[in-house]
């Protein structure tokens, strides 16, 4: 009954609301009536390229084979992802990031101010890096949520979204700019193509891709351009629909420990066990020993230690974090086994995206689109081209690192033919791929859960960032090719 009366008052205009705050609402009023869940959306999704291989030529058989090859081959991957949900929940709840979040929730102290604070919030964090990012700022758009009163829940996890959706792959932990960086994680096939127009060079380091001056500028005019764009989402208080009205309790970040769990936890206990699952000595030795490790793993990488960072390495460091800031083994558990359940949507989808995944990369459908898209391209044209074939392409293979597998070998050598520099189309692939996010639901699984929304439930505002954004991103990585050489 809440909703229909909300969404009968969404349809109408009302005094108080900017016109792109009006627009978003209608976008959610259509994805809240239309879109499946993130699950339906998979297995639409499925069928979409399943008859667009039979449209390019492929046979159903070929298809099928494909798809059933790819559904498990992102396994290591989806534990990855699960890990990096359940640490990142561990890390975000742990005390001393509790109260963080919750002296960062009473920052913003209008419902337009938290929307726009929260989406800055996401895309710093998600710079730094985009799996913490995911958790951290979902757990303060929930926190924010209980303390400003009149706040749109749906905008407001959004906007924790946002990070994912525009500048992630510019930051620290970009898939394809790291994967460049270094021959470790670089296909052969790849670093061959690369060389062909570097000199017999393989690699493109990072100071040629995301520590460009043009890069940092692009970032910079999405950033500001999305929180802008928040600012003026947001709808008015007449016309939010907050939490409570959604039917989520939203309980204190810093809730009060229970008195018997304390009093244990200074206790030596009855039992052997008992002191060890409250004591920090295990803890402090266990941190001695992972940061001994992540000293050496570090270290070892010659020239460039970024290059050393991948999920594995960010998944230590998450659960390294969670255990030292829980202090005792005891708070750890119980933190990681209410995290268990953000993961479950990535247990259950991933493995259909892997399918699609296969559908694409093991025929020869990637290679007739964007053959396609290469012949109708020109110097000036190619990276927003680009740019909107690796957001098209990311809609369906929502991976940043192995679509990049996927498009670098011909995107590399067309980057090659028409003489657009390589590190640039990096950038441009990046800004492309990240776009895509705020189309599909993949991504916003760990946030979604977090915050108990659904796919449906912001993907009106996310749209609506899109339409704003996007156009942004082709300007930019158009003008700016232009100040940069081919090697």
């Amino acid at each position: 009954m809440v909703g229909d009366v909300h969404t009968e008052r969404d349809a109408e205009v009302l005094e108080g609301d900017t016109w792109l705050a009006r627009v978003a609402l209608r976008f959610t009023a259509f994805t809240e009536r239309w879109l499946p869940d993130a699950f339906g959306f998979v297995l639409v999704g499925t069928f979409l390229i399943f008859a667009l291989g039979l449209a390019t030529g492929e046979s159903p058989t070929t298809l099928v084979d494909a798809w059933g090859q790819g559904f498990w081959s992102l396994i290591q991957f989806t534990l990855q992802m699960a890990m990096i949900i359940i640490g990142g929940y561990a890390v975000a709840v742990s005390a001393p990031v509790a109260r963080l979040i919750a002296r960062m929730a009473q920052i913003p102290e209008s419902p337009r101010a938290a929307i726009a604070f929260t989406a800055a919030v996401a895309m710093l964090s998600s710079y730094l890096n985009w799996a913490f990012s995911l958790i951290f700022t979902a757990i303060l758009a929930k926190e924010i949520a209980r303390v400003v009163r009149g706040v749109d829940y749906r905008a407001l996890g959004a906007m924790a979204f946002l990070g994912l959706g525009t500048v992630w792959a510019q930051g620290l932990s970009g898939s394809a700019a790291l994967q460049v960086a270094g021959p470790a994680s670089s296909p052969e096939a790849v670093q061959e193509v690369i060389a062909e127009g570097r000199n017999g060079e393989g690699i493109i380091p990072l100071t040629e891709t995301i520590f460009t001056w043009q890069s940092v500028l692009a970032t910079f005019v999405v950033f500001v351009v999305a929180v802008v764009m928040a600012w003026f989402l947001a709808p008015s208080p007449a016309r939010a629909k907050t939490a409570q009205e959604m039917g989520i309790e939203l309980r204190p970040l810093l809730a009060e420990k229970d008195g018997k769990e304390d009093a244990a936890s200074g206790s030596t206990g009855s039992r052997p066990g008992d002191w060890l699952e409250r004591s920090p000595l295990l803890t402090v030795l266990v941190g001695i020993l992972g940061l001994w490790y992540l000293v050496r793993h570090f270290t070892s990488v010659e020239g460039n230690p970024v290059a050393a960072i991948d999920l594995d390495t960010v998944n230590l460091v998450l659960i390294l974090l969670a255990l030292c800031l829980h202090w005792r083994p005891i708070r750890m558990v119980e933190a990681v086994r209410r995290g268990t359940p953000a993961a479950s949507g990535v247990l259950l989808q991933f493995p259909f995206y892997g399918g699609i995944f296969g559908m694409i990369a093991f025929t020869g459908l990637s290679k007739q689109i964007a053959g396609w898209m290469v012949s109708v391209s020109n110097e000036l044209l190619f990276p927003p081209l680009i740019a909107v074939y690796s957001a098209v392409l990311g809609v369906f293979v929502p991976s940043g690192g192995s679509k990049w597998v996927i498009e670098a070998p011909y995107v590399m050598e067309a980057a090659n033919q028409l003489h657009v520099n390589q590190g640039w189309m990096v950038v441009v692939y990046d800004l492309g791929e990240a776009s895509a996010n705020l189309l599909q639901p993949f991504w916003m699984l760990p946030t979604l859960a977090v915050l108990g929304l659904k796919a449906r439930d912001i993907m009106g505002y996310t749209f609506a960032m899109f339409l704003a954004c996007f156009p942004v991103v082709l300007i930019v990585v158009t003008v700016l090719a232009q100040t940069l050489p081919f090697p």
